[in-house]
């Protein structure tokens, strides 16, 4: 009998080289743009951005390809919900270019997460992590019969402690393109906080560095 000859699964790619021309291109940026205004349509910044929105990201892609981009000052501001929080902002365009990065790295280190990590990965999210954690303590506590107890941990202050040489150390292990951790550097930097070489803008970019 013949055996039918079935092809192999495709290797997971163990590295990230060669991916900043992608970064640059026009279409990574638009569907970068696209991300950063959802849910942010009738915002000021979204509105005056999109008015001029292909010669905005043309501008983008040059200073992305050229290395002369420099992210804008951060606009800090206190909020309280209901614990007390210093947030650090970024510009709208500065969001778009993380949205940008994102778009690239954030595929890449999802394919290497178990599957109970559900922070900021498509198709997880609150819900399926409620339903799993279901199943988890239905199975812990034998259908309700026994007590069993969970173990609730946050990171404090995680965006203004974040040490840019751990992270970019640990970056450094997948990502082999010079260019793309050039560009999170200058991202990096732009935090200023009071201890130097510590600290992430709020957004995309900061997402991303909590699930690598």
């Amino acid at each position: 009998m013949k055996k039918s000859w079935r092809r192999p699964p495709p290797r997971t790619k163990q590295f990230l080289d060669d991916v900043y021309g992608e970064l640059c291109s026009y279409k990574n940026l638009e569907k970068a743009f696209n991300k950063a205004r959802k849910g942010k349509t009738q915002k000021d910044y979204v509105i005056e951005f999109e008015e001029n929105l292909k010669e905005n990201l043309l501008q983008l892609r040059s200073e992305l390809i050229f290395y002369t981009y420099k992210p804008r000052k951060l606009k800090t501001f206190i909020l309280r919900d209901p614990k007390t929080r210093k947030i650090s902002k970024s510009n709208f365009r500065d969001r778009v270019v993380h949205h940008a990065i994102c778009n690239i790295i954030a595929p890449f280190y999802n394919k290497r997460f178990i599957s109970d990590s559900f922070a900021n990965r498509i198709g997880k999210g609150t819900i399926n992590a409620i339903k799993r954690f279901d199943q988890f303590k239905r199975k812990a506590s034998k259908n309700n019969t026994i007590k069993c107890y969970v173990l609730k941990a946050d990171i404090r202050h995680y965006f203004d402690t974040v040490n840019h040489e751990v992270f970019l150390k640990i970056l450094k292990e997948r990502v082999r393109d010079e260019r793309l951790i050039w560009l999170i550097k200058i991202i990096l930097k732009n935090h200023k906080t009071s201890v130097k070489g510590k600290g992430m803008p709020l957004g995309k970019i900061g997402k991303c560095s909590e699930t690598v």
